[in-house]
């Protein structure tokens, strides 16, 4: 067995029937395992369940090491996970209106699995897929792993086979980077990835994150509705709003004036500053008690600020119980809901071309 593979989960299909399910779609009996990188007292565990990140350790400034990723112990944990700690999802990540897009004059329905909208891929996408290793080397100087589906066509809906990668790597000491990419094999289809990680620099199940100061590199944002849709197609300036996070500022300091859709707190799609396409500044977030600090680069055009606004006394890992802003996530990716919304940059993919996602954590104490 490769060096480093932690055995918290080796799952036969057979031994869960929603684990069964998403082998034979993805094409046959496949096995679920959770794998460690490691570079001295940084290390990251992924599970190919969802190519989900589990845990994120490293030190704060006394020497302390704690986990600061929100989640589940097991994988048979994450099966039924309705709050996604970790996962990639996609094909579509965040929300489809009303389920249904036009591309090239075809009308598509995807699975509604968020009232009358679509939420991250659909009733089972990426997260709740089994990937293939393809490739695991668990220490060394650069520790990495790379993970394989093929989304196949009608997959929730969609159209055509697309082959998709992810990549964890420690590239650097207390640095985490990210590589996404899908190649649309056969027809034309909308692509857009993210990762869904909650983050607790204080550590997981800690208390809430309300006092962690943010910093955005973000000084325009998409106007959402009720539902969470960008339905107006408008994006505006943060100036002047409860939303600016142009400077650190702590996550507590507006959260309770702030409605994103039916809930209290933010839940926020930001457009990034700078060059759509290339690696830049994306967030700062900090714990003052701690000293943990969060730095963020990606290449995509927006991130939503998501403050874990429906946790409640939701069971997470190691006996811990999370609750209401007990975590924040940090989502890059295209603009929500671009497949019905002309007027923002397409996520089309013509068959050959290629989509690339890369994000970088680099952490510090």
């Amino acid at each position: 067995m490769a060096r480093g593979v932690v055995l918290l989960a080796l799952l036969c299909l057979a031994a869960s029937a929603q684990l069964a399910a998403a082998g034979a779609a993805a094409g046959g009996r496949k096995m679920v395992g959770v794998y460690e990188l490691r570079k001295g007292d940084f290390s990251v565990r992924v599970t190919n369940f969802g190519a989900r990140l589990m845990s994120v350790v490293f030190p704060d400034s006394k020497g302390n090491l704690a986990d600061v990723v929100l989640g589940k112990d097991t994988i048979a944990d994450y099966v039924n996970d309705e709050f996604y700690f970790g996962p990639i999802t996609g094909r579509i990540a965040q929300r489809v209106a009303r389920g249904r897009f036009v591309l090239d004059g075809k009308v598509y329905h995807m699975y509604k699995n968020d009232g009358n909208n679509t939420i991250h891929g659909g009733g089972r996408g990426f997260s709740k897929s089994i990937w293939t290793v393809k490739e695991y080397v668990a220490g060394g100087d650069s520790p990495y792993i790379t993970l394989y589906y093929r989304s196949f066509d009608g997959e929730e809906g969609l159209p055509g086979n697309v082959d998709a990668y992810v990549t964890y790597r420690l590239s650097a000491p207390y640095t985490l980077a990210l590589h996404m990419n899908g190649t649309a094999l056969d027809k034309a289809t909308p692509v857009n990835f993210l990762l869904h990680a909650y983050w607790n620099l204080a550590g997981h199940g800690s208390g809430d994150v309300l006092g962690h100061t943010l910093r955005l590199s973000a000084s325009r944002y998409a106007v959402l509705d009720e539902e969470l849709l960008p339905s107006s197609g408008r994006v505006v300036p943060v100036d002047g709003t409860l939303l600016d996070f142009r400077r650190p500022t702590a996550i507590g300091a507006r959260i309770h004036k702030v409605v994103s859709g039916k809930g209290v707190g933010y839940d926020t799609n930001y457009v990034i500053d700078g060059e759509e396409g290339a690696m830049r500044p994306v967030a700062m977030a900090r714990d003052g008690a701690s000293g943990r600090k969060l730095e963020m680069w990606a290449n995509q055009p927006t991130m939503q600020l998501y403050t874990g606004n429906y946790l409640n006394h939701t069971k997470g890992k190691d006996g811990k119980v999370y609750e209401k802003y007990g975590g924040f996530c940090l989502e890059t990716m295209g603009y929500v809901d671009a497949v019905n919304h002309p007027e923002f940059p397409s996520q089309t993919l013509r068959p050959g071309q290629v989509y690339r996602h890369d994000m970088v954590f680099k952490f510090s104490f």
